[in-house]
């Protein structure tokens, strides 16, 4: 059984259900976490109130956005002598955590914890006091996590770990397009959908797209992309992608629209694309993330050979401030997220393009509209809790939750970001004006 069906059957009875030889849940196991939270979080003043699981609140105000509740003694217990963020984030996945109200807050007190060193005198009170808390009755193992990284980067078996959770839940938060990345917003109150189509036509308007344009979008997901360059600016488009239910909608996307004569799709590794394949624009969108540093060389030079001399190539992917880490934040992506995910610089990725031989030609931050997108995906989710659930199940639903609050929090704390870098040949004539007047003034049609 993988981690998520070990996850998934958990009951989330472990606060109700006492330890052999006495109840875990006595007023000595609360005095002693009660002891324990004030002296860790003892200079804590950020928005996020703690709880316990008899209702005390240890931290924060009554009018809290958000709050920890600790359904276990136990979690406590592990988090102190373990020291280990990752295991508290499996402690919410397992029903043992809960977080009520606004989500995103919660990482406020995740970077404190992350960043707060006890003093050795105020370890040497904690510890004894952890020690005091009960250790059973804890449903879930965190010796059964497997971290398993494929071999080989963007394969199929990572790419189904994500994308085929299944089509009709992502249906449930995403815009009616079925666009899995950062939206382009005019303002923050602008609809997801709308933000949504705006970014698909801005896209296209960068790679500067002509009817009869041969276009390949490299990771094209559920079709969105490929069938809005079709419908509107009448390429001729071919996508690729990985995951087979990304693949099934896609297809009856094109047979539904009627655009089988302009877009093909096709479950296929971009590496393994034929020797002989050339296009006038080359698309990646929200794919990169997943092909790791070391690849960059074969990513870049294998764009740059399917290119024609002239052509545009545009990579939209999310980009960080440090590289890839070892951190509890990038073991947890890992894990249960993205298994072959890895994150870098803009600054690198311009680098390994440059060194492939493309000239760059545009780069532009995207970050706060990443934040936008990622809060309207977790209040659909949310807001879809039932639905979702019956789907996927409880674990799987609160790894979507944690993941996309996380990111919306660090997209907005600024250490995450997202860049669109369009870039062509070095030396090759510009198929673009000398001005970006034209990416501002066209109207969705």
């Amino acid at each position: 059984m993988n981690d998520m069906g070990e996850l998934a059957g958990l009951s989330h009875t472990a606060a109700t259900v006492p330890g052999r030889g006495g109840d875990p849940f006595s007023e000595a196991a609360s005095a002693a976490a009660r002891h324990i939270l004030e002296l860790i979080l003892a200079d804590y003043r950020g928005p996020v109130a703690v709880d316990l699981w008899n209702g005390e609140r240890i931290v924060g105000n009554d009018d809290a956005p958000c709050a920890l509740v600790f359904r276990h003694p136990a979690v406590l217990r592990e988090l102190v002598l373990d020291r280990d963020l990752v295991r508290l984030a499996e402690s919410y996945l397992a029903g043992e955590v809960d977080v009520i109200g606004d989500f995103e807050v919660l990482f406020d007190l995740a970077e404190y914890l992350r960043r707060h060193d006890l003093s050795w005198a105020a370890r040497l009170r904690v510890v004894p006091e952890a020690l005091h808390l009960p250790r059973d009755g804890v449903l879930y193992d965190p010796n059964k996590m497997r971290d398993g990284r494929p071999a080989r980067r963007n394969s199929r078996a990572s790419i189904a770990h994500h994308y085929d959770v299944g089509n009709d839940f992502y249906r449930l938060w995403l815009d009616p397009e079925m666009v899995y990345s950062c939206a382009y917003f005019r303002d923050s109150g602008q609809s997801l959908a709308a933000a949504q189509c705006d970014k698909l036509d801005y896209l296209c308007r960068k790679l500067r797209l002509a009817p009869g344009q041969t276009l390949l979008d490299i990771g094209c997901g559920w079709g969105a992309l490929v069938c809005w360059a079709a419908r509107h600016y009448g390429v001729q488009a071919h996508g690729v992608t990985l995951s087979e239910q990304q693949y099934t909608y896609a297809l009856e996307r094109v047979r539904r629209e009627g655009l089988a004569d302009r877009v093909r799709i096709e479950v296929r590794d971009y590496r393994d694309l034929p020797d002989d394949a050339r296009y006038d624009r080359v698309v990646s969108v929200g794919m990169f993330e997943h092909i790791g540093v070391a690849n960059f060389p074969l990513y870049f030079n294998t764009v740059k050979r399917v290119l024609t001399p002239g052509g545009l190539f545009l990579n939209h992917g999310i980009t960080n401030d440090t590289r890839w880490r070892e951190t509890p934040l990038t073991r947890f992506v890992n894990r249960y997220v993205f298994p072959d995910g890895e994150l870098t610089r803009i600054s690198d990725v311009v680098d390994a393009m440059e060194q492939a031989g493309f000239e760059i030609i545009d780069v532009e931050g995207l970050r706060r509209h990443y934040a936008l997108t990622l809060r309207h995906w977790v209040q659909a989710l949310e807001a879809h809790y039932t639905q979702a659930v019956a789907l996927v199940g409880e674990a799987r639903y609160r790894v979507w939750r944690l993941y996309m609050a996380g990111a919306a929090y660090y997209f907005e704390e600024g250490s995450s970001g997202v860049h669109q870098v369009l870039a062509g040949h070095v030396g090759a004539p510009m198929a673009i004006p000398l001005r970006r007047d034209d990416l501002y003034l066209k109207e969705v049609e």
